[in-house]
């Protein structure tokens, strides 16, 4: 049984084998912790998964060929500029960055993994952030996690991190995720930055595993405004200090570690659906009764994306025309004569048509709170998927037309 033990930054414990911190570097426009760092004790089991998006920002292009050998020791990691579509002075301020960073911490320029967040289109000031490396450095504690969350936001309302603690051939041993996100929110990769620490002994090739099948199940099925960023990554470190035996590929111990895996990532998922740009309400959304599970994934992403559905849920309105227009352009066939739809236990549509006007008061009443399920059944097959989005409102469209400014 997996056991949360922390939901904000501020309480987070430390991670054994690694150390944290977080800095004000000048990076960001309006000021604030910019510019942060995770230092494991030697080089380490690392994976990551990176954006689908193809325009990749240097930052990810270099860890994409870095964490290929499956180690790293040192994150760096900086808001306020994206440092993409900066072409080949891009490419030279990441890698001088990480190279500088290496120097100040002791740490092979190979095993350094870098990522950024910001604006699109803005070269990394890499004066700014070699000079900010010694108060990097000195910052640097086992429990400064805390400071670590903060300067990586852009948009956000707060930091998110969440983890848990289990038992592993006997040993304790804590997952701990940490994630920046609000806007530019969708699969594949959700936009966002995300990290794994775990002290779990972990080979390179199961941590990658265990953290694919992990994001696929949380970042890959959460939206907010469907758009997908340059500069998306989650990484996955191992410390290993544990003291376990090293973990094979299959067993009891790998199971429950990919659940814990997959738990602080969920967990900080729908932080960050909660944190959409001006969202007022997490609507968990499932489609049932499919041919195959793939059937009903896509209807249930191309019902999450749609436009018209999060405008109806912050107006609060069960406007169910919408949800079942949006799943029949998803390019799957289903009978629309069979369709159910719940909001929370209310069931307003019944065999493809609308119950009456005191089910749709029961519905709205229930859209009204912060957090509620949608279901659509669509059929009598055992195809069937679970999304995570959230309304889209008017401060979403203010927050993003002063992004710049």
């Amino acid at each position: 049984m997996l056991r949360a033990i922390v939901t904000s930054s501020d309480s987070v414990p430390s991670v054994p084998g690694f150390r944290f911190a977080g800095v004000t570097a000048g990076i960001k426009k309006r000021g604030g912790p910019d510019l942060g760092a995770i230092l494991a004790e030697r080089p380490i089991p690392t994976a990551a998964v990176l954006t689908t998006n193809q325009v990749q920002a240097a930052p990810v292009l270099l860890t994409r060929e870095r964490v290929s050998r499956g180690r790293a020791q040192l994150l760096l990691v900086n808001s306020g500029c994206a440092n993409a579509c900066t072409g080949a002075p891009g490419m030279r301020a990441t890698v001088s960055s990480c190279a500088a960073a290496g120097r100040a911490f002791g740490v092979e320029a190979e095993d350094v993994l870098p990522a950024s967040t910001g604006v699109i289109g803005q070269l990394l000031p890499v004066d700014r952030v070699k000079a900010a490396l010694p108060l990097l450095k000195a910052g640097m504690r086992e429990d400064g996690l805390a400071d670590f969350s903060r300067a990586i936001l852009t948009t956000d309302k707060g930091p998110k991190v969440a983890g848990v603690q289990l038992t592993l051939e006997r040993k304790k041993v804590t997952v701990v995720a940490v994630a920046k996100g609000a806007g530019m929110i969708h699969p594949n990769m959700a936009t966002t930055l995300g990290f794994v620490l775990t002290d779990a002994k972990v080979p390179p090739a199961l941590l990658r595993r265990l953290l694919r099948s992990a994001t696929d199940a949380t970042f890959n099925a959460l939206t907010v405004d469907g758009d997908t960023s340059t500069n998306d990554c989650i990484i996955a470190m191992a410390s290993g200090v544990s003291g376990h035996a090293a973990l094979t590929s299959t067993g009891r111990a790998v199971s429950r570690l990919e659940a814990a895996i997959r738990e602080v990532l969920g967990g900080v998922g729908r932080m960050i659906v909660a944190d959409g740009e001006g969202s007022r309400h997490v609507v968990q959304l499932e489609v049932r009764g499919l041919r195959t599970d793939a059937e009903a994934r896509r209807i249930a992403a191309t019902v999450a994306t749609s436009n018209l559905v999060k405008t109806a849920f912050f107006g609060q309105d069960p406007n169910w025309g919408r949800l079942i227009a949006a799943a029949g352009r998803a390019g799957v066939r289903f009978d629309a004569d069979v369709a159910q739809v719940h909001v929370g236990d209310v069931r307003i549509v019944h065999r493809g048509v609308a119950v009456g006007p005191e089910a749709e008061r029961a519905a709205h009443a229930i859209m009204s709170g912060p957090e509620y399920s949608v279901r659509l059944t669509l059929g009598r097959g055992p195809g069937k998927a679970r999304y995570l989005t959230c309304d889209l409102g008017t401060d979403y469209v203010k927050l993003n037309a002063d992004y710049r400014s």
